[in-house]
């Protein structure tokens, strides 16, 4: 590999650091994780850099009061996160979680700061960096490709919605993540995390282990400290899953809170992008960001979304609170996420909560298969879409164009696993099609009104709760993901909101705790959640050790 173009090669002693993000934005295949001893030592030493870290855990707001006083500017601010990104994205642990860098960033951040100077800040996010995962698009020097080789070298001809309001918040686009290529919506063993652009993205807290779901990337950016927040998109557990294995805060919204324009689809009836925090408070401020109408998106509507979700914040938010607990489906799936769920479980009762325990969910699981098909049909109708709007530069133009693609540069595009999900969606009909129409109603009357709303209804509920996934399992690029089951599809195929927050570790490993419940619902998920982390601050920061290092008995 030319070490020119080489992201773990050092940069080299005549490039100025405006220069390093513009080579750096061209984005790279990278290989598979390395190894190590199985005590976890060799490489692990390397990415133990997050105490020496000058932004380690520091919140918008922190940022934001920093830059105020003039202790910082936009500038270091973003400086200090890409040289994190150079020592432990490309070198050192080499996380792979970036695929993109921005080379407008810096300049952008520079203009920022003048704003700042000369008439104060936007709003909570003026001059905050911020990543996007690489299915947003964006309408300047990066690439919008979910990671496959097909769209190499596609740039957006305008911004997503969701990038546009941050660009007109202040925020600073950093970079584009890896993720699960094509939001893991190509084979059926597939590993999430991988795509052909990027390589396999790992856990921070263990680069060995899956950073889980399509979100992958930006999950193990903010985790690690790449950037102080991120965006991740959704169908079904690809914002929560990821949040919850690294560590996270994540928001799936409502469908219709935030527009889905602009963005490389899976399923139109299920996507939504959501903010990925190492807060409540910082998840909370970038919803508020993307939250919006769109012309482009009828589905989104004035009266849903708000500009502050920051007023929901209560400490005490708990007291009063009726909260039903989820077993069915949801529990039973790996004991550690059940252990960590049922302290969690306590505490909310200490805090206040009236706790319904068990809140039987119905219907839950009765829709797997039938979301499957929703998402087929979905995927080939939606993407086609996206690609044809693409223009006549575009590498490819169809589902057909790329799965021909992948065939034909099976080396690159296929070393581990291969398509199979898009050879299944590329035989479906058009949405007008019975099967396709009887089986979208059926999920949303099952996870709707006769499942979500039901049990929220006879037990008088403000949420439900449900571990949200089990402790990261190890890569393994040979079988495909060890996913031991979670809590994300009731409100995935509902279309229903989704709250992530960290609550517990087992051997070293995050385990999330989920709130969800009914449509437009997401101030009282925010103050529930809000109250919880506060009452546990269950985070602690990863140190990217390459591996556990545990050892059979």
């Amino acid at each position: 590999m030319d070490p020119a173009t080489d992201p773990r090669a050092p940069v080299p002693a005549h490039l100025d650091r405006r220069e390093f993000v513009g080579l750096t934005a061209m984005g790279i295949a990278m290989l598979a994780a390395g190894g190590c001893d199985r005590d976890g030592e060799g490489t692990a030493a390397a990415g133990r850099a997050g105490a020496s870290f000058e932004l380690e855990e520091m919140t918008v707001g922190e940022l934001q009061a920093d830059m105020a006083a003039g202790a910082r500017t936009s500038v270091s601010i973003c400086e200090a996160y890409l040289d994190r990104i150079e020592a432990n994205d490309r070198r050192g642990p080499t996380l792979r979680s970036m695929l993109d860098l921005n080379p407008e960033a810096l300049d952008l951040a520079e203009r920022l700061d003048r704003e700042r100077a000369a008439g104060g800040a936007r709003g909570p996010l003026h001059g905050i960096p911020v990543v996007l995962k690489d299915n947003i698009d964006t309408a300047d020097r990066m690439t919008t490709t979910a990671g496959s080789l097909a769209l190499e070298g596609s740039i957006a001809a305008r911004d997503a919605f969701v990038a546009r309001r941050l660009r007109e918040a202040g925020a600073v686009i950093l970079g584009k993540a890896n993720l699960s290529e094509w939001a893991n919506f190509r084979s059926t063993r597939s590993s999430s995390g991988w795509s052909g652009r990027g390589g396999q993205c790992g856990n921070p807290y263990a680069v060995d282990r899956s950073p889980c779901g399509s979100s992958a990337g930006t999950g193990a950016a903010v985790s690690a400290n790449f950037a102080a927040v991120g965006v991740g998109t959704e169908t079904d557990g690809s914002v929560v899953c990821p949040s919850a294995t690294c560590g996270l805060v994540g928001i799936k919204p409502t469908l219709g809170l935030v527009s889905r324009a602009g963005i490389i689809p899976i399923a139109h009836s299920q996507d939504t992008a959501g903010p990925m925090a190492r807060s409540v408070e910082d998840a909370a401020i970038l919803l508020g960001a993307m939250a919006g109408a769109d012309p482009d998106d009828p589905i989104t509507r004035t009266d849903r979304g708000e500009s502050d979700y920051t007023v929901y914040l209560d400490p005490s938010g708990l007291a009063g609170a009726r909260i039903g607990v989820a077993r069915n489906v949801m529990f039973g799936n790996t004991p550690d996420a059940d252990a960590v769920a049922e302290t969690a479980i306590e505490l909310l009762r200490a805090r206040g909560a009236t706790v319904i325990d068990p809140t039987p969910l119905p219907h839950a699981g009765d829709y797997d298969d039938s979301e499957f098909e929703v998402l087929l049909y979905e995927f080939r109708s939606d993407l086609n879409a996206y690609l044809a709007g693409l223009g006549p530069s575009a590498p490819v133009h169809s589902l057909a164009d790329v799965i021909e693609f992948n065939d034909a540069n099976r080396e690159r595009s296929m070393p581990y696993f291969g398509q199979e999900i898009m050879l299944m969606a590329e035989e479906k009909g058009p949405l007008t099609e019975q099967a396709y129409v009887d089986a979208l109603a059926h999920d949303h009357r099952l996870s709707r009104a006769e499942g979500i709303d039901a049990a929220m209804d006879e037990h008088e509920l403000d949420a439900l709760i449900a571990p949200t996934a089990g402790p990261a399992w190890t890569i393994d690029l040979v079988n495909g993901d060890h996913y031991g089951g979670g809590s994300s599809t009731p409100a995935a195929v509902a279309g229903y909101p989704h709250i992530t927050v960290p609550a517990g570790y087992a051997f070293g490993l995050p385990i999330g705790l989920s709130f969800f419940g009914r449509a437009f619902s997401e101030p009282t998920l925010i103050r529930l959640a809000y109250a919880f982390e506060r009452a546990t601050n269950a985070r602690h920061a990863p140190d990217l050790r390459a591996s556990l290092g545990l050892r059979s008995a």
